[in-house]
């Protein structure tokens, strides 16, 4: 793995670049170990996903993908955390942990809830903080003045503790009466296909919200080479690896915006951008295929397994994850994977992780 890190005194968000061999994917057996698998599952709430690949097999995915059963779907609705801590939603869902939610706010301004995976994360304010009572730390950027300090509580309500009775539990409703009464808009996405009948969520009238997809095909590109260098000695290994992860995470970074910069026949003022396609760059029709809404590690592993088991073993394609908002220091908020072309089972996959 290598790291694109400048050393400074105010730290920019680092990205990572893992260069490897991947075994067979079978979908009967869903991989979960190893990269790229963890690299994806470590995302908590995904909002946009990329597929990059050639023109000439955007048909071959379209059936798999672009289906209606295949459109992700997620709901809005409006909750207080007290209604998501009691009642029959808690056993259901929360308990169950097998749902994904996310509050309305921003983190690092306002009071925003998590809920993943039957785990609570609450970011607060001093104020709320200390009305709520709970056990929580210091979160944000540390001996950084004239900021309000931030506070960070996480509980996990799948452990022993949380059933009424227990004072974990009962702190943590008295803290949702008292200091988080008001309801708040919540995004709700279940990671599984099961639902409970009758469904708890029914009684506060969610708005069901569909990611259709939207596509981009027929993109006149100049494509640069895909395939990593071949190893000579390490360290000149390293050096071409680090110099051929840049060129492509950028290139395709600039497919994903659109940018004009990658087109056949661009003529760029080079006063105005001095962006240049790597050299050795082909023309090839390419397409890009964009979902939006919020989205669970859980369909992105499948999308990832479909890819694998439909497309063509020589077919090169690019996979893009970006989460709502940095989260945690060194959390993941967005995953690149590419297949190059002609490969048995080898990949990159580039990590780009917050900071505070």
């Amino acid at each position: 793995m290598l790291s694109f890190q400048q050393p400074a005194f105010y730290q920019s968000s680092k990205c990572f670049v893992t260069h490897g061999v991947m075994g067979h994917v079978d979908p009967k057996q869903p991989p979960s170990k190893g990269k790229p698998w963890t690299a994806f599952a470590a995302q908590d709430f995904v909002y946009t996903a990329d597929l990059i690949l050639p023109q000439e097999v955007f048909e071959v995915v379209q059936d798999k993908l672009l289906k209606d059963e295949a459109i992700p779907q997620y709901k809005r609705v409006v909750m207080s955390l007290h209604d998501v801590l009691t009642g029959d939603f808690f056993n259901s869902y929360i308990k169950q942990g097998s749902v994904l939610m996310l509050s309305e706010g921003r983190r690092g301004i306002d009071n925003v809830f998590a809920l993943k995976s039957g785990h609570l994360t609450m970011f607060l304010d001093k104020e709320a903080y200390e009305r709520a009572g709970l056990v929580g730390k210091p979160h944000g950027v540390k001996g950084n003045r004239g900021i309000k300090p931030r506070w960070i509580v996480e509980i996990d309500l799948n452990s022993s503790s949380m059933i009424k009775g227990k004072k974990g539990y009962d702190r943590l409703i008295y803290a949702s009466k008292n200091a988080f009464s008001d309801p708040m808009t919540w995004l709700f996405c279940n990671m599984t296909s099961r639902v409970p009948d009758p469904d708890p969520l029914t009684p506060f009238n969610p708005t069901i919200c569909t990611s259709n997809p939207s596509t981009t095909q027929d993109i006149d590109a100049l494509v640069p080479t895909l395939i990593p260098p071949a190893d000579t000695s390490e360290q000149t290994a390293r050096d071409k690896l680090e110099d051929f992860s840049s060129d492509v995470y950028e290139w395709l970074s600039l497919v994903r915006l659109q940018s004009p910069r990658i087109l056949k026949g661009d003529s760029i003022d080079p006063y105005l951008s001095i962006y240049r396609v790597p050299d050795g760059s082909q023309s090839a029709k390419v397409c890009k295929i964009t979902w939006r809404g919020f989205l669970s590690p859980s369909w992105t592993r499948q999308t990832m397994i479909d890819l694998f088991t439909t497309l063509p073993s020589k077919a090169w394609f690019s996979f893009s994850t970006t989460t709502f908002s940095k989260g945690l220091a060194a959390d993941n908020t967005e995953c690149t994977f590419l297949r190059p072309p002609n490969s048995s089972g080898e990949y990159l996959v580039w990590e780009v992780k917050s900071h505070e």
